[in-house]
């Protein structure tokens, strides 16, 4: 995760927190493989949706929602080709890249999901 300010881990559990109750489940946190990784693997009803979770500070240069630029989008796409593989009862669903911003914002943290965020 791209974090300039300390969230690490825990940032992963607060926007896990945050979309099971926007009602997605959470199926797998932290998916590595020799592709890539990938912070949060969902399901928001019949959809299957990978999600980048990204902190920055208030007044970083390029904002978390940003920073998932062309190259980090390979790479979750590459490691998405490969959870699909070893988890073949997900392969026929359809899917979707979403980006979780979190800001920290003197003390408070801002979260901005972005569904969609980007397409193969």
């Amino acid at each position: 995760m791209g974090d300039d300010h300390g969230l690490g881990p825990d940032g992963e559990l607060l926007a896990g927190k945050y979309l099971e109750r926007q009602g997605l489940t959470v199926l797998i946190r932290g998916y590595r493989c020799r592709q890539g990784e990938l912070d949060l693997v969902c399901q928001d009803r019949d959809d299957m949706v990978i999600v980048e979770v990204r902190a920055r500070s208030e007044g970083s240069w390029v904002d978390a929602a940003t920073s998932v630029d062309a190259r980090k989008q390979a790479r979750i796409i590459r490691a998405t080709r490969h959870l699909l593989m070893t988890h073949p009862q997900w392969a026929t669903r359809p899917f979707r890249f979403d980006v979780v911003a979190l800001t920290h914002l003197d003390g408070d943290v801002e979260i901005d999901w972005i569904q969609n965020a980007f397409s193969i």
